[in-house]
């Protein structure tokens, strides 16, 4: 009867059963700061290129802007779309700058769980001096 009432175990097998959660949980928490930080990147980087427009500055020159100060991300999955085109811009008129992301989820256990592939966009508008 003795033997029946012996619970030294009984926490090893709960940790055992909450182990996996508990790991998918935090990867999980690791892979949203990933993207965050992504996301946030990008967001600063269009605000930065919608600035440097308003000052006349050449569409590549905000293309180059935004690779240059996005150095965490990959310049491939990257895209930026500028409205008006260059040679249509006018004082007082509004420029508006996205730039999409496509972000690649890099722990294998959360891509099965939600998209391969997340786009992330930002968009800044301000007006032209």
């Amino acid at each position: 009867m003795e033997s029946l009432r012996n619970e030294k175990g009984q926490s090893l097998v709960e940790f055992a059963i909450l182990l996996p959660l508990l790991i998918l949980l935090l990867m999980g928490i690791l892979e949203f700061g990933i993207m965050l930080n992504s996301y946030l990147t990008i967001h600063n980087s269009a605000r930065e290129g919608a600035r440097l427009g308003i000052v006349a500055g050449s569409d590549i020159e905000i293309k180059e802007l935004i690779i240059k100060i996005s150095p965490n991300l990959d310049t491939e999955n990257l895209m930026v779309n500028i409205t008006p085109l260059e040679g249509s811009r006018r004082s007082g008129d509004t420029i508006t700058v996205e730039v999409i992301y496509n972000y690649h989820v890099t722990i294998p256990i959360i891509s099965n769980i939600i998209h391969n592939v997340v786009v992330l966009k930002a968009q800044t508008s301000m007006r032209m001096e």
